[in-house]
């Protein structure tokens, strides 16, 4: 493959140094550094002086955090988007957008090539590079671990090693970890045994349930039209909000998940995942939605919660099955505005209350006290015309 300039993907991790230095040595062409800032925090202190030294021509450093949750975290959060009933898509939905911003930055450096540091095994690859082909399709991909030699951690780390490129990996602890604003992952090494518990002093986002504090702490989550806008009344900008969120869940030990998953090429992965401030939004959302949104409207929705979360796990962001979804969606919640009373304890979100003024919620019609608006005599017709089936069902089996 003939290749003048590549633009890659980097977080200055062990598989992206390394990847940034074979580049090098195997096209022999400019390679351009670019890492997105989605709140890795102290992670992308001296990238930049990292890239350079293991031999980028140029690197940028984008700050996409508000764009990260305002576009792709609120939007997927409209869906209520989990998969497998716990995956919170923290990684997945990340990817369209590295992805984006790379085929950008190849368009304005004229490059002809992209590159990105994911496993032949794992999902990251095809969500990467079914951005590529949907926003640039004569782009030109290497995908690294597709086609080297260097086809495990331990060689990874030797070849760094020799090289001289620091990463923050070691033989005596080998997992890999991927980490922005919605939460953090681990993987690999030594969680790949899934009898194994997570030692705690891996986890950065969050204490344990039993180390949180023994009092429960209540804050109230304001929404408009499904996008989440205060926090106990002060309007924050996309991203301050959840890094609020992020600090409270982490506090209180919420958004712990270990679980085995699988993955789109077909094999069972075992991930763990903190993701503190989303867990909280996830079951705010759902309590405003219950206050606004019609009956069949939300089992509608409900119904294609996992067809849309397969979508954004198996990487079809910029698809136009999901965008169609993302309409009706965003349709849907229009009226999902109202303020959410939530309970912060031991690892649990609990919904102390909740209030819109878009709320279908009629005490006057619920209560079970005395009153002049439904006449429970109407329900003997009801309940008869629903046993029709059933009834005829019976005389047919005897």
């Amino acid at each position: 493959m003939s290749i003048k300039k590549i633009v890659l993907a980097y977080s200055g991790g062990l598989d992206t140094s390394v990847i940034l230095k074979w580049l090098k040595e195997n096209y022999d062409c400019e390679v351009i550094a670019f890492a997105a800032d989605l709140g890795q925090g102290k992670e992308l202190d001296g990238i930049k002086e990292k890239a350079l030294k293991t031999g980028a021509s140029k690197v940028y450093i984008e700050d996409l955090k508000d764009e990260f949750v305002k576009d792709y975290v609120f939007e997927m959060f409209k869906g209520a988007a989990i998969y497998e009933n716990y995956y919170l898509l923290g990684t997945s939905i990340a990817r369209p957008l590295i992805a984006k911003k790379q085929i950008e930055i190849a368009r304005k450096e004229s490059a002809d090539a992209v590159s990105h540091g994911a496993t032949g095994k794992g999902n990251d690859q095809v969500r990467f590079e079914l951005t590529y082909y949907a926003l640039m399709p004569e782009i030109k991909v290497i995908a690294p671990w597709r086609i080297w030699d260097l086809n495990s951690r331990e060689k990874l780390i030797n070849f760094a090693n020799k090289n001289g490129i620091p990463v923050p990996v070691t033989k005596e602890k080998p997992y890999s970890s991927d980490r922005n604003l919605l939460h953090i992952s681990f993987e690999g090494g030594i969680l790949e045994d899934p009898w194994r518990e997570p030692d705690e002093d891996m986890f950065l986002l969050s204490v344990s349930p039993e180390k949180a504090p023994d009092k429960p702490e209540y804050i109230e989550i304001t929404y408009d039209r499904g996008i989440p806008t205060m926090i106990n009344g002060v309007a924050m900008s996309a991203a301050s909000l959840f890094e609020k969120l992020n600090e409270l869940g982490g506090k209180h030990g919420i958004g712990r998940v270990d679980i085995v998953e699988n993955r789109f090429v077909g094999m069972k992965s075992r991930g763990v995942y903190e993701t503190p401030g989303g867990t909280i939004l996830y079951h705010a959302h759902r309590a405003v939605e219950s206050l606004t949104l019609d009956r069949e409207v939300l089992n509608l929705r409900n119904s294609l919660v996992p067809k849309y979360s397969q979508l954004v796990y198996n990487g079809f962001w910029f698809s136009p099955d999901r965008e169609i979804l993302q309409g009706m969606f965003n349709e849907m919640q229009s009226v999902v505005s109202g303020v959410v009373k939530v309970k912060l304890y031991k690892g649990n979100v609990i919904i102390a209350g909740r209030k819109s003024d878009k709320s279908l919620y009629n005490p006057e019609i619920a209560t079970f006290e005395e009153d002049y608006v439904y006449d429970q005599k109407d329900a003997d017709g009801f309940i008869k015309l629903n046993a029709l089936r059933l009834k005829i069902r019976n005389m047919i089996s005897k």
